[in-house]
C-alpha cells in the first residue's frame, strides 16, 4: 500500500494531492495547511518516493500506481475526490481519471503532460530515463545537482528554493527512485492525447509563465479537451505550488468552489 496522510475536516470535500518526481507527500504541506478548514486533504507518496518504498514490482508503473491510488482511496473510505497532481503526479492523476472517472469529481493538472505521441520519442525518452536511473543509483547527490540545473527548474533559483529542494530530495532511496523513474517514465506510458476529448471531468490545467514548454503543452491540452480550462501563472516556472503558493492556492480554491 502506498503511504498516505490525511489532514483537514473530514466533513468537507476530499482533495487528493500527488507530488512530482523525487518529491513526497510533504511537498503539499503549505497548500493543505491553508485548506485545513475547507477540505479533507489526502496526500500520497507515489511509488518509490517518501515512505512508499520496497513495494511489489508491478506498482512501479502507471497502471500499478493508479491501481495503488484506488487502493489508498478504498483504505481511507473515500469514494471520490478532487484530484490534484504535479508533473509526474499529474500524469498519474490524468491516467487515474481516465481509467477511474467515477472516482474523480474534478482534476487539477500542474505542469503535466498526456505523454509523447510518437513511438520514436517514447523510445528515446525511455533510453534517457534508463541512463538517469543509473546515475541516481550511483550518485544521487550529483544527479540532483544536475537535475536542478536544467532549464525547466531555472525559476526555482529566483525563489531560493534549489538548495532546500536538493536537501529534501536527497533523503529518498536511490534504488527506489530509479525503479520509479523507469517504470513511470513518460517514455513507457501510452500517449493520452487522443483520449482527452473523451474525458468528461471538470479539469484545470495550470503551469507557470516561465515554463515555455509546459505553457504550450497546457494550451494544446485544452484545445483537445471538452471540459478543461487553463491558468498560466505569472512569475513562476514548472513548480508553481512551490514558487508561488498563494497564487496556486487562489486558483485551486476558485476552481474547487465551482466543481
Amino acid at each position: 500500500m502506498l503511504n498516505y496522510t490525511t489532514t483537514g475536516c473530514t466533513e468537507k470535500p476530499v482533495v487528493c494531492f500527488l507530488h512530482g518526481f523525487m518529491g513526497d507527500s510533504s511537498d503539499w504541506d503549505e497548500i493543505t495547511d491553508a485548506l485545513s478548514d475547507d477540505a479533507h486533504c489526502i496526500r500520497v507518496d507515489l511509488p518509490g518516493h517518501g515512505q512508499s518504498t520496497g513495494l511489489p514490482s508491478y506498482v512501479y508503473s502507471m497502471e500499478g500506481a493508479t491501481q495503488s491510488l484506488a487502493d489508498v482511496l478504498d483504505d481511507a473510505g473515500i469514494q471520490d475526490c478532487h484530484l490534484v497532481g504535479y508533473s509526474m503526479g499529474g500524469r498519474v492523476a490524468l491516467y487515474f481519471a481516465m481509467n477511474h472517472p467515477e472516482r474523480v469529481r474534478s482534476l487539477v493538472l500542474e505542469s503535466a503532460s498526456p505523454g509523447l505521441t510518437s513511438s520514436a520519442d517514447r523510445d528515446a525518452r525511455l533510453a534517457v530515463d534508463k541512463e538517469r536511473s543509473a546515475r541516481i543509483q550511483n550518485d544521487l547527490s550529483g544527479f540532483l545537482k544536475e537535475w536542478y540545473r536544467m532549464p525547466l527548474f531555472k525559476s526555482l533559483a529566483r525563489y531560493d528554493l534549489v538548495e532546500s529542494m536538493i536537501t529534501k530530495r536527497a533523503k529518498n532511496d536511490p534504488d527506489d527512485l530509479a525503479r520509479a523513474l523507469i517504470g513511470m517514465s513518460v517514455g513507457g506510458q501510452p500517449s493520452l492525447w487522443e483520449r482527452l476529448k473523451e474525458m468528461d471531468i471538470p479539469t484545470l490545467a495550470c503551469t507557470g509563465a516561465l515554463d515555455d514548454k509546459y505553457v504550450k503543452t497546457t494550451r494544446y491540452m485544452a484545445v483537445g479537451s471538452r471540459r478543461m480550462e487553463t491558468v498560466i501563472v505569472p512569475d513562476a516556472g514548472h513548480n508553481v505550488h512551490a514558487e508561488r503558493p498563494q497564487a496556486f492556492l487562489s486558483h485551486l480554491v476558485y476552481f474547487l468552489s465551482r466543481n
